[in-house]
Order: structure tokens, then C-alpha cells, then sequence
């Protein structure tokens, strides 16, 4: 992300330093700011090395600031970094980790969610429970519907197979099934989503409680 009045650069989350780092160069651009959407090292790996080469500022939740590495900055639930003209709102999101959040950029109408939700599907719940993630679902889902949501993967053909036995009869999952899979046999990617889109087709998103969450997430394990 480039914030166009300041030149600042960010990158949400670090998988691949290098990888980053060439996409910077490609483009002429020096990374500013990481922002991590928690510590699981598909997330973080890259922080030190892009740290060091562009000194670069991290900022992460303070409730996963201990398993950050190279943490500059810690925020708290609703609290907004100034990304030169742009504000960047945390939204502590705990159920796939229990310090895990995302990043609401209001102007641009995004929120960057790690791996909280995919598009039709949500991550594993490694440390929280299925009601912490049904809140943490349930912040993102009072976002503007046309908010663009990016998930961290592109895992979205895996997860249709499994939201189509949720719910089989479901017009807008099948559709959206149909679309997903044209995109992928083009080389185009899923992401972003939207929120309104999620709403609609993602059978976490559509549970009704925590606990029918819950049930849809082992029946997901199992799958």
C-alpha cells in the first residue's frame, strides 16, 4: 500500500521478505511500515530482514506485541495509526490467535484481515474459541457492505468445496462458487472480497450463534 500525499509504504504481514523487497525495487518504492495481523510465521517471517534493510517501522496489537518480532509500535482495540493522511483503525479480532487483528482503512473503504475471514471461510482456532471469533466476525461484518475485505491467503476453491455442503441451496454461495472458479482458471486471484459478499456466501459469517459456529468450524477440521 502506497499512502499517495506522504509516499509512505506499507506491507500488511511478511510472509516472504525477499519477495517483498523485490516487489519494492520493481516498483522503485522503500518500505516504511509493516503492520502485522498476528505472530504465526507465514505473518512474520519477514519482519527482521525487512526491518533491517529499510527500517522499516512494525506496528501490531499490544496484546500480541511479545510474539511480534521487531515490534515498534503496539495498539489497542480501536486505536488509529496515521499513515501520513490516512487513518489505519486496529480491530483486535481473536479466534484464529489470541492476540490476532485486522486493519480498517475507512478512507479506502479495506480492512485487511489476516486470517480471520476468506473468502468463504475463516482461519482455524488455534488459541480463541468459536465465540470469540463469532464477535470477531460480527465487528467486521458492521462495516460498510462494499467494504473490500483482503485475506491473507488464497484459499478460496478449498473453502467452496466445503461451504457448498453448508449450505447446498444457497443461489449466491453457487454463483459466487461459479466465479471463483472462472477467476482461478485465468490465473486472477479471489481476493479482495467484500464484506456484503461474505455475508451472503461465507457459512461462518452466516452462523447464528457462537455455537453453530463452532459445529461448522470442527465439521471444516474434519472436512
Amino acid at each position: 500500500m502506497v499512502e499517495p500525499k506522504s509516499g509512505l509504504v506499507a506491507t500488511f504481514d511478511t510472509p516472504d521478505g525477499a519477495t517483498i523487497a523485490h516487489a519494492c525495487e520493481e516498483r522503485g518504492l522503500t518500505l516504511t511500515h509493516i503492520f502485522n495481523t498476528h505472530h504465526h510465521y507465514d505473518h512474520v517471517d519477514g519482519n527482521l530482514f525487512l526491518k533491517e534493510k529499510y527500517s522499516a517501522t512494525i506496528i501490531g496489537s499490544k496484546v500480541d506485541a511479545h510474539r511480534i518480532p521487531g515490534i515498534d509500535i503496539e495498539l489497542a482495540e480501536g486505536e488509529i495509526f496515521k499513515f501520513g493522511d490516512t487513518d489505519i483503525r486496529l480491530i483486535h479480532t481473536p479466534g484464529h490467535t489470541l492476540g490476532h487483528c485486522a486493519y480498517y482503512i475507512e478512507d479506502e473503504a479495506s480492512v485487511f484481515v489476516g486470517d480471520t475471514i476468506f473468502v468463504m471461510g475463516c482461519g482455524r482456532l488455534f488459541e480463541g474459541t468459536p465465540a470469540q471469533m463469532f464477535d470477531s466476525m460480527a465487528k467486521l461484518a458492521k462495516l460498510p457492505g462494499d467494504t473490500k475485505v483482503y485475506p491473507a491467503h488464497e484459499y478460496t476453491l478449498s473453502n467452496a468445496k466445503f461451504a457448498v455442503t453448508v449450505e447446498p441451496d444457497n443461489a449466491d454461495l453457487l454463483k459466487a462458487i461459479e466465479a471463483a472458479k472462472a477467476l482461478r482458471a485465468q490465473g486472477q486471484p479471489t481476493v479482495p472480497t467484500t464484506i456484503a459478499q461474505e455475508l451472503r456466501t461465507n457459512p461462518f459469517m452466516r452462523a447464528a450463534s457462537a455455537d453453530e459456529l463452532g459445529k461448522i468450524r470442527k465439521a471444516k477440521d474434519r472436512f
